[in-house]
């Protein structure tokens, strides 16, 4: 069983595959070649699941850091005897630079230890096992390294020092001094392609400082936001660049798979998947980390992967493959303990079989925003036809109840936030007539969109609680309501926005300030923790009802849980304060984008702004 903190991880991204390294120099999640693969190395999830690390064989301090504008990860081991660097990286196309980068990764995991001082003695353990864990490949050594077999897969790991194996596990001991190094890399492909060939010491070298530059061209191409946070805000850039697949510009939820919302829950998905309702946030976080192509590329691959023939008696689907998978099919892996035991492991993800009428209008907003932020952008005769269906859609189906945007798996309702939602379908499809074609819907779409308005503020108003709550006729809070003001809804100076802000603020939050999504049932068992989305949103709303000081507070409460790489998790367990859910998280780190720049754009316009930090 998995113990280690979710936090002790950091990401490696090539942008169409992860992994993720622990503080002290193990390979515990590899997914190759893409981010919804099979895993090679799942320790994550499992003890026997496969890892390859690296570190030296005495007590060591251990430091760590991104080099500066990568994702390329530098970790010091100090030793008594002296001191080695381990640079660890997926490996970039060869002079891949800019808005290219991930464009032809090779599939390469790349690692190097540089002993700065001293003398230190490292041990290398590579125990691959393909297929989650599935399979105990055989092994061969070969001039330059080893090769492993077995399923689908051959392995090439390349190493300039001798390997003792035992069963599928193989070892060595390497002694460096002062100015010397140890390269090594891994390369994975099919059983019926030629086998990869080992890399020398030379070649390694080399694509690891091409990778670098690779990253850091992309960096510097992507330096709009200017205010408090900066360095967060950017970074946070890079991680939805690596979580995005580069060949389609499909951005995946985050990295893993079934790191559980409670530690030995049974709430543990499947998150290495796009969905539609992340669309018009992620493109307002692209925009304002100047990502204008990632934008294109990404909206693009939405429209791709749901056009589809709408009409009234069919659902727009809320999720898709990084290719444009629609069927996803959920199943477990029993073979797989979990993380802390939290079963069962899953891949594939059931959610794309619900109804999710909140969809429409985040698909619409996300082609409205590509229209306003990048220049004379044109849509393809299926792209306008695909966009139409979607609001005549939200149309006619507004007053249906659905599962939410939280994917709640119990009975269908009437949730706010999905008429909330279908407002801004018709809302945007409205701003977008005339280059949809469609000035003639306009009055039509304005009559049903009133409409929406009106059931909003009649029964998603709840008199009694003093706020908009969950559903229609509903006294429960739901976080999702602090999108209101955020979608154009209604100003954060009305004071029903203000009052539902302040009850969230004041009935959803934990003892650190951070926000839960609901309280109410949801039809699983057991609980789950804080929302790192959620808290950011209050920190927006906040922020565009001119509570500054206030919204500066929320930000800080959870920009703090980001671990010591700056990654955040989906959610914190609010007893032990650890992040828990899949990681690195995408919805996270956008909802630190969007809220560091409504917050940055109202300081100085209330009383109660504090300085930038």
């Amino acid at each position: 069983m998995s113990t280690r903190p979710i936090s002790d991880y950091a990401l490696l991204g090539d942008c169409r595959s992860a992994a993720l390294v622990t503080s002290d120099g193990s390979v515990d999640w590899l997914c190759f070649p893409r981010f919804d693969s099979p895993a090679i190395f799942a320790r994550l999830l499992d003890d026997d699941a496969g890892h390859w690390s690296i570190r030296p064989t005495g007590p060591a301090e251990i430091a760590r850091r991104y080099v500066e504008g990568t994702l390329v990860l530098e970790t010091t081991f100090r030793t008594p005897d002296g001191t080695i660097v381990l640079v660890d990286a997926l490996a970039l196309g060869r002079r891949e630079r800019g808005h290219g980068i991930g464009a032809s990764s090779p599939g390469v995991l790349l690692r190097e230890a540089t002993c700065v001082e001293g003398t230190v003695t490292l041990a290398v353990t590579y125990a691959p096992r393909p297929e989650f864990g599935l399979v105990r490949p055989l092994m061969e050594p070969v001039r330059g390294g080893l090769i492993a077999r077995g399923g689908a897969h051959v392995l090439s790991l390349s190493i300039p020092a001798e390997l003792r194996t035992d069963g599928a596990v193989a070892r060595a001991t390497v002694t460096l001094t002062a100015g010397r190094r140890l390269g090594l890399a891994l390369h994975t492909g099919a059983t019926w392609e030629t086998e990869p060939q080992c890399w020398n010491q030379r070649l390694i070298h080399r694509r690891i400082k091409d990778t670098i530059e690779g990253w850091r061209s992309w960096s510097r191409q992507h330096v709009r936001y200017q205010g408090p946070w900066q360095d967060q805000v950017a970074h946070s850039g890079r991680v939805l660049r690596a979580l995005t697949f580069a060949p389609t510009g499909a951005i995946v939820a985050a990295a893993t798979t079934s790191l559980p919302e409670e530690t030995g829950g049974v709430r543990n998905w499947d998150y290495r998947y796009t969905w539609v309702r992340d669309a018009s946030l992620t493109l307002q976080a692209l925009d304002s980390a100047a990502c204008e192509k990632e934008e294109a590329a990404f909206f693009g691959f939405l429209a791709r992967a749901a056009a589809t023939r709408l009409d009234h008696a069919s659902d727009l689907q809320i999720m898709y493959g990084v290719g444009g998978e629609r069927d996803l099919s959920e199943r477990p892996l029993p073979h797989l303990t979990g993380w802390r035991g939290s079963a069962p492991v899953r891949v594939g993800n059931d959610a794309w079989r619900q109804r999710q009428l909140d969809v429409y209008g985040e698909l619409l907003d996300a082609a409205h925003q590509l229209r306003t932020n990048t220049t004379h952008h044109q849509y393809d005769p299926i792209t306008r036809t695909f966009l139409l269906g979607a609001a005549e859609t939200a149309a006619h189906r507004w007053q249906e109840p659905d599962q939410g945007i939280w994917e709640i798996r119990g009975p269908s309702r009437h949730f706010l936030h999905s008429k909330l939602m279908c407002w801004v379908a018709l809302d945007r499809a409205i701003a977008l007539a005339p280059a949809l074609g469609a000035t003639d819907r306009v009055s039509g779409w304005e009559r049903i969109r009133s409409q929406i308005r009106t059931a909003i503020l009649t029964d998603g108003w709840n008199a009694d609680v003093g706020a908009f709550t969950q559903a229609f006729g509903d006294p429960s809070l739901d976080a999702s309501a602090l999108t209101i003001p955020m979608v154009g809804f209604l100003p954060g100076d009305d004071p029903r926005v203000r009052a539902t802000v302040n009850a969230i603020a004041t009935h959803l939050t934990d003892a650190r300030g951070l926000v839960r999504r609901y309280t109410t049932s949801d039809g699983l068992p057991g609980g789950e923790g804080t929302f790192l989305l959620c808290t950011f949103w209050l920190a927006h709303a906040l922020a565009l009802t001119g509570q500054t000081a206030r919204a500066d507070r929320v930000f800080r409460a959870a920009v703090s849980h980001a671990n010591d790489v700056g990654l955040l998790a989906e959610e914190v367990d609010s007893v032990t304060g650890e992040p828990i859910g899949n990681f690195p998280q995408a919805f996270s780190h956008i909802g630190l984008i969007n809220a560091a720049c409504a917050i940055r754009d109202r300081q100085g316009t209330r009383s109660d702004t504090v300085p930038p930090s």
